[in-house]
Order: structure tokens, then C-alpha cells, then sequence
């Protein structure tokens, strides 16, 4: 037997009966199990959801022994900060670390989803990724706490999350370009679909707001966050014919790509150039000139969404849903100067 959301006890045996199958096939389906029909886990799922079903009580300890960490999309530098966050608490915790790649635009598909049930995890931390009610449903109903990273959007209202003060980050970035005596700055963020794009894109168009600089359409792009989508993007900024003297970067990928579109074009950078990036992953140091960047802590939010995700179970129904956005800096270095 298992709690109701009310405190009523909740039987088995009489969700077996109603749903015309076996107490067994209610336990495999419950544990994962692959050799069930789709439309006999889709019955029994529903009967659970209906019936309010958890498998775990409040305060209960996690059953699993391992975290699944998911990303929607592998980046080895960007993803492996926040690996080494979640495998720092997961450690100190006695508990080991799945990673997987569901694919997909930020939507989880439904083999990764049974692969998870089947492994039963003490607890999923989803980058950037997003899961549908029915998905989030089926976690429910195993006892099996969830916590989104960095948020590809609005994360459900019962769903705790961590993420990154990105408006902020896109305020500072901005901010130092107007400093250092750029007018027309340029911005480059990643797909209009995602909270942090918008957010990041916004603190820029505040910054220039509050200076007092108009923003010229054309200096906006959405793309991708990966090397090849600030490449594209730069081309077309850099071909204006009043083109910018400063770009600020939706993320240190792509600003990288705007330093190989200036190169293209015979440009050197800081003096014909200046780059802002967000992120500070390893490279942002490597490359020359060193890139100016907003660190962004992925370390630490790996590390926080684990310990909020392992702690679900002290928390009772009632209690406020956890929301961090972890403070961003500036991290000034050689890709920026004033413009000539």
C-alpha cells in the first residue's frame, strides 16, 4: 500500500482490479519494467495519477543509489562543470552519477524516460531540458524528485530549479562596453526559445537603454549556442556598413565563432574588435587574445540542483518549491579595449 495526496491508504491490488491486470503487472510497470504493452503502462499510469499515488513517504531516504544527470545536448566543456558539480555532492552523499543525452530540442523523449524508471534513481537533475506533465507524472508517482538546470523555459510551478542571474550577466557585459567608449554594440544570443537567450538579450538592450544608445535591429541575432551559430551571426554583423565595434556573446562558444568571422575579414581583436562572451569554460582562457567573458558558476548550480534534488524528500507538500538563480561577475581580460 502506498499514501493518497489526502492520507488515504491506496491498495494495490485495487488499482490492479480496476485496471483489469495483475498486482505483478502493476509492480512492473511501477519498477520500469520493458514488457509491458504502451497501452497497458498508459492504463495503469493514469489509474496511479488519478489515484494520487507516491511510492515513497515524506522523509523516507532515497532508494536509488545513483543520480541521473541529463542533458538535452552533450557540450564537453560547458557540460563537464556542471558534471563536476553534481558528482562533488553526489560523492560526499555515497551515491554515483549517470550522465545521459536524451536529444531532442530540449524535450526528453520517452526511451530515456524508461530507461530512468528502470534504473531508479534517488534523484534527476535535468539540463536545460524540459519534460511533459504525463512524463513528470510517472515520475511522480515512483517517488523520484526532479530538479531542472538551467531552465529552457518557465519550469513548472511544483518543480524546483537552478539557474543563473543572466539578465544581470547581459547588464555587466553591455555595461562594460559602453565603458570603455563603444556606441554600436551588437548581440548575439541562442535560440529565442529559451529563457536565458531572451534574458541575457534583454540586460544588453537595458544597458544600452540606460545610456541612452538606440539599438539598431540588425545588431540583435538569435542562433545557436555552439561555435558555427556566432560565426554565422558575426558574418552578417560584421558586414554591415555600419557595422559594430563591440559584440557581446550569448555564451563563450559563440564567441568564439565571432573571433574566427573577424579573422575572416582581416579584423584583430581587441583593436578592430571588442568580444564579450558568457560562461568562463576552460577555453575562454586559452584562446588569444583571452576572452573577456561573464563567469556563469555551472560548477556550482551542478552542485546545488544535487543537494536540492537529494533533499526533496525532507520537504512536505506545503512547503515553497526552491527557485536559485546564482549571482553572475564580469571576468575582465584581453578581448575588449576601446575603440579606435
Amino acid at each position: 500500500m502506498s499514501a493518497a495526496a489526502d492520507g488515504s491508504r491506496i491498495r494495490l491490488a485495487d488499482i490492479a482490479a480496476e485496471a483489469g491486470v495483475s498486482v505483478a503487472t502493476i509492480s512492473k510497470v511501477l519498477n520500469g519494467h520493458a514488457d509491458i504493452s504502451p497501452a497497458t503502462r498508459a492504463r495503469v499510469d493514469a489509474l496511479l495519477t488519478a489515484r494520487g499515488y507516491t511510492r515513497r513517504p515524506v522523509g523516507e531516504k532515497p532508494r536509488g543509489d545513483l543520480i541521473e544527470l541529463v542533458f538535452h545536448e552533450f557540450e564537453a566543456s560547458w557540460s563537464m562543470e556542471i558534471i563536476a558539480g553534481v558528482e562533488e555532492v553526489a560523492k560526499q552523499r555515497g551515491l554515483a552519477v549517470v550522465v545521459s543525452e536524451s536529444g531532442g530540442a530540449h524535450a526528453l523523449g520517452e526511451d530515456w524516460l524508461e530507461g530512468a524508471l528502470r534504473r531508479r534513481p534517488a534523484g534527476i537533475v535535468l539540463v536545460a531540458s524540459a519534460l511533459v506533465d504525463r512524463q513528470r507524472l510517472r515520475l511522480a508517482t515512483r517517488g523520484i524528485p526532479l530538479v531542472i538546470v538551467d531552465s529552457a523555459g518557465d519550469p513548472p510551478a511544483d518543480i524546483p530549479s537552478v539557474g543563473s542571474a543572466n539578465w544581470a550577466g547581459g547588464l555587466a557585459a553591455t555595461r562594460h562596453l559602453i565603458e570603455l567608449g563603444h556606441r554600436r554594440i551588437a548581440a548575439i544570443t541562442g535560440p529565442g526559445d529559451m529563457l536565458c537567450s531572451l534574458a541575457r538579450v534583454d540586460g544588453y538592450r537595458s544597458a544600452m537603454a540606460s545610456a541612452g544608445l538606440e539599438v539598431d535591429p540588425r545588431w540583435v541575432r538569435f542562433g545557436t549556442f555552439y561555435v558555427e551559430g556566432g560565426r554565422d551571426a558575426a558574418r552578417e554583423l560584421l558586414a554591415l556598413d555600419d557595422a559594430p565595434t563591440a559584440i557581446f556573446a550569448g555564451n563563450d562558444l559563440q564567441a568564439l565563432g565571432v573571433y574566427d568571422a573577424a579573422r575572416e575579414r582581416g579584423m584583430r581583436l581587441p583593436d578592430d574588435l571588442s568580444v564579450v562572451g558568457y560562461d568562463d569554460i576552460a577555453p575562454a582562457r586559452w584562446v588569444s587574445p583571452a576572452l573577456t567573458t561573464i563567469h556563469q558558476p555551472l560548477r556550482r548550480m551542478g552542485a546545488e540542483a544535487t543537494r536540492m534534488v537529494l533533499d526533496a524528500a525532507t520537504r512536505s507538500s506545503g512547503d515553497v518549491v526552491p527557485r536559485v538563480d546564482l549571482a553572475t561577475h564580469l571576468v575582465e581580460r584581453g578581448s575588449t579595449a576601446p575603440p579606435r
